[in-house]
C-alpha cells in the first residue's frame, strides 16, 4: 500500500511517537522511510524580526541549529536500520514548516506523511500557526497526525 513513508520530526516527545510509528508502519508494509527535519533559518533583518545582532552570532545560531538538526536525523536513521528498514535523511532550511513537508514528500516520492500535532490553541496557535493544519490541507498524499 505505502511505498515510502515520510516522517517529519522535530526532535520532541511527541515527535518521537511520530517517528516510533512511522518506523512501525514502514516495517508493517516493507517500506522506505524519509526521516525529515525542517531547521527554522535565523532572521537576518528587522523586516524579517530580527534586531540587530552581529552577522558571527548569526553564523554561530545557524550552526548549532544544523548541528541539532543532524543529530535529531541520525538518530531516526538508526532507529530505522535497527529494524531492517531503508531509510533517506532530509533535512530543510526554511520558516515555511508546512510547506517544506508538502514539498519534501513530494520530492521523495511519498505515499503517506507521519507527523505529530502539538494541539496549540489560542493566541500560541494566532502568533505560532500551524505546520500540521497546513500539511493536512495542502497534501496531495495522506497524513497521519499523533497526538
Amino acid at each position: 500500500m505505502f511505498h515510502r513513508i515520510l516522517v517529519a520530526t522535530d526532535g520532541s516527545e511527541l515527535a518521537d511517537k511520530a517517528v516510533s510509528k512511522a518506523i512501525a508502519l514502514a516495517a508493517l508494509f516493507e517500506a522506505e522511510l524519509v526521516a525529515l527535519t525542517v531547521v527554522r533559518r535565523q532572521p537576518r533583518s528587522y523586516m524579517e524580526g530580527s534586531s540587530s545582532v552581529q552577522s558571527e552570532e548569526l553564523a554561530r545560531v545557524d550552526d548549532g541549529r544544523a548541528e541539532q538538526a543532524r543529530s535529531m536525523i541520525e538518530a531516526v536513521e538508526k532507529r530505522a536500520k535497527a529494524r531492517g528498514i531503508p531509510v533517506r535523511t532530509a533535512t530543510v532550511k526554511s520558516n515555511q514548516i508546512g510547506d517544506s513537508i508538502v514539498a519534501a514528500a513530494r520530492t521523495h516520492g511519498s505515499q503517506l506523511i507521519v507527523m505529530a500535532s502539538h494541539g496549540r490553541r489560542g493566541l500560541a496557535r494566532a502568533v505560532l500557526g500551524s505546520a500540521t493544519d497546513h500539511v493536512l490541507t495542502h497534501s496531495e498524499v495522506p497524513v497521519l497526525v499523533l497526538r
